[in-house]
C-alpha cells in the first residue's frame, strides 16, 4: 500500500474492492473472489493500464507436490486450496482480458527481490 502511494505511476488503486466471481470445482458453486488490489499505472510506455494484482507466499504458487507422500488433512487442505487458487486466477485473468486489464500474482520475490527456501 505503501508503494501504490509513493509511486507516481500509480495514478490510482484500490484494495479488496474488485470482485471477481467464479465457480468452484469443489462445490460447483458461484463464489466471489476480492482480488488484492486494483492498479491504474503509466506503464513504462507513458500509457494507462489497469492491473488486478493478487499478493501471495511464492509456496502458495506452486502446485504441492503429492509423489509417494501419505494423504494427511493437512495436505488435502493444500491441494483444495492450490484448486481454488487455480479457479481464481483464471477467472481473474478472464475478467481481466473482456476489459482491457492485466492480472498478475505477485509473491515476496517480486516484492521484495527475495529468494524463497
Amino acid at each position: 500500500m505503501q508503494y501504490c502511494d509513493l509511486t507516481d505511476s500509480v495514478l490510482l488503486w484500490s484494495s479488496e474492492e474488485v470482485i471477481v466471481p467464479y465457480v468452484s470445482p469443489l462445490d460447483e458453486k458461484v463464489h466471489r473472489y476480492f482480488v488484492d488490489f486494483w492498479m491504474k499505472i503509466l506503464n513504462t510506455e507513458g500509457k494507462e493500464e489497469c492491473l488486478l494484482i493478487e499478493i501471495k507466499p511464492k509456496k502458495r504458487t506452486i502446485k504441492p507436490e503429492l509423489a509417494n507422500k501419505k494423504m494427511t488433512r493437512g495436505r488435502l487442505n493444500e491441494m483444495r486450496e492450490w484448486i481454488i487458487n487455480c479457479t481464481k486466477w483464471e477467472a481473474a485473468e478472464k475478467f481481466c482480458e473482456t476489459r482491457g486489464w492485466k492480472f498478475k500474482v505477485l509473491t515476496e520475490q517480486e516484492i521484495f527481490g527475495t529468494k524463497t527456501v
